[in-house]
């Protein structure tokens, strides 16, 4: 990854600054991205421990998954309006409100639990939703002018692949945070890696983020939510998050109700499904990049073609090595999506309009997120597990055919 001021004919005192620079480069990144890797586990550790919630404040699945939608429902309200203003204002400032807010809102929801108020927790989740969607939209926003224009697919897959980290940090310690120090305490634990990363990004940041000079006009933004193009890539996002959520949230209850693996057993089987992102999110751009010569499409259909028949036939495994395989073949699969979608659209419209585009393409997939394990719930309370995920794999063979209609872009 290259910084923007790197120039290979440079004297030597500006190739030194032009060597520093491309330190703090890297050291943005890292920063950006364990922040939002904290956030991340924050936001998907109630999933890990769902059982413990329910028998506590004696709620059913519905409940219980709303306490991981609420966050993506708050950030489907808040992304584009947060875009808004990060194309006006500074976005390095933007991160350190953000961190602030997920304190607050952790140990609002840890004073909560312990105390048995619902309402009350799933009001805190809805302030930690807030802080998210700022951390990613002003991430994503941070990494990508901070970098050339050959290497922006690889930084924001790096930065959204802090995305699976902290949902596999999440689903593989919750159950054993909970089992030593109760369950609220879940909402507590990751603060800590946010205020950690904030501690390398202020540094690394400083110069980057500020306010642009040609933010988008009213105009503009409405031509972003005419676009075609923007709806059938934010449409790839909103069934990829839907996917990725639906596994996360009730994987784990599968595991336990069904099959009658312990719960941190089960915490730490589906914590492969998130933790494979790693991989699949930086690898995206680069197999688009280089496999495809820039072309994104293909990477998109072999994303969906490989998890719907995977989905479709998971609940009829029984071994813990196959379950491990397939969930991990299923997370590589679905966010090879996830990571080359930022990029993917920003592609479809003026550069002018990006950071708009980017904003709109994290509130329509986040609007799967919050849909997938609300809807899961419901199903799963109505029909049972092997009902939930076929309907998954429906949700996935609905992937192949709109990844079939989507534009191919030309890079910008």
């Amino acid at each position: 990854m290259t910084p923007q001021a790197t120039d290979s004919d440079m004297s030597d005192p500006t190739a030194e600054t032009a060597v520093r620079t491309a330190n703090s480069t890297w050291w943005l990144v890292a920063g950006a991205s364990l922040i939002s890797m904290g956030l991340a586990a924050y936001e998907i550790v109630p999933a890990s421990v769902t059982p413990l919630i329910q028998e506590s404040l004696r709620v059913g699945p519905t409940a219980a998954g709303l306490l991981v939608g609420v966050m993506f429902g708050t950030a489907v309200v808040v992304s584009l309006p947060a875009g808004a203003v990060l194309d006006r204002t500074d976005s390095r400032t933007a991160m350190a409100i953000a961190v602030g807010m997920l304190v607050i809102a952790g140990l609002w929801g840890w004073r909560a639990g312990r105390r048995g108020q619902y309402e009350s927790i799933l009001a805190s989740r809805a302030l930690g939703g807030a802080a998210y969607v700022v951390v990613w939209n002003a991430g994503i926003d941070m990494v990508s002018r901070a970098v050339e224009d050959s290497h922006r697919a690889t930084a924001v897959g790096i930065f959204t692949a802090s995305g699976p980290v902290g949902f596999a940090l999440g689903q593989g310690t919750g159950p054993l945070i909970a089992q030593r120090f109760g369950w609220p305490t879940v909402l507590l634990a990751f603060i800590g890696p946010a205020i950690a990363g904030l501690a390398v990004f202020w540094p690394a940041s400083r110069g980057h983020g500020g306010s642009r000079g040609d933010a988008p006009s009213l105009r503009e933004f409405g031509a972003v939510l005419r676009s075609p193009s923007v709806w059938l890539v934010g449409a790839l996002g909103f069934l990829g998050y839907a996917l990725y959520l639906f596994v996360n949230s009730w994987g784990s209850s599968y595991l336990t109700q069904e099959l009658n693996f312990s719960l941190a057993v089960s915490g730490l089987v589906v914590a492969v499904f998130p933790a494979v992102g790693v991989l699949s999110r930086i690898s995206g751009g680069l197999i688009s990049d280089r496999v495809f010569d820039g072309k994104r499409r293909p990477v998109v259909l072999c994303s969906f073609g490989l998890a719907a028949p995977l989905l479709l036939g998971f609940t009829q495994l029984r071994s813990l090595a196959l379950l491990v395989t397939v969930l991990l073949l299923i997370g590589f699969a679905v966010q090879l999506t996830l990571g080359l979608s930022f990029t993917y659209v920003r592609e479809v419209v003026d550069l002018r309009v990006a950071a708009t585009a980017v904003a709109f393409q994290t509130s329509i997939g986040l609007a799967g997120a919050f849909v997938a394990p609300i809807a899961g719930g419901a199903v799963v309370n109505r029909a049972g597990f092997a009902s939930a995920f076929l309907l998954a794999g429906v949700v996935a063979v609905a992937g192949i055919i709109v990844a079939w209609q989507a534009p191919e872009p030309g890079r910008q």
